[in-house]
């Protein structure tokens, strides 16, 4: 019997295809995206330091949003404030694999229309 490969198998080689030809810098770091079925988490993170500069997620207080479209775009804006506050204004927008669709779309949204430029 052939099995198909998982849902995040898949998502996982898509984003190794991604990551194979994108790199974040300290002048132009990665705004990296992890869904998961609860939350959403940003990360903005410089490869050639291997550091995390600023991260921001739906467990934090700040997030606000009755549903996970509209707390996804609140974590957008909370990381693009956090970024703003360390001087990172361009990064390189990194999907994960995921489809730039629904909440990774309106957290890419939220991120621009705070300051970040990608």
């Amino acid at each position: 019997m052939i099995t198909k490969p998982s849902k995040n198998k898949t998502r996982k080689v898509r984003h190794a295809r991604v990551r194979s030809k994108i790199a974040g810098t300290a002048e132009c770091p990665r705004l990296d995206v992890f869904r998961s079925n609860k939350n959403i988490y940003a990360q903005v993170i410089d490869d050639v330091a291997g550091v995390t500069l600023a991260s921001a997620s739906t467990l934090d207080k700040e997030v606000t949003g009755s549903n996970k479209t509209e707390q996804a775009a609140s974590v957008g804006k909370l990381v693009a404030e956090r970024a703003a506050a360390k001087n990172i204004k361009k990064v390189v927008f990194d999907r994960g694999g995921y489809l730039y669709h629904g909440r990774v779309a309106a957290l890419a949204t939220g991120a621009r229309e705070n300051g970040l430029e990608f």
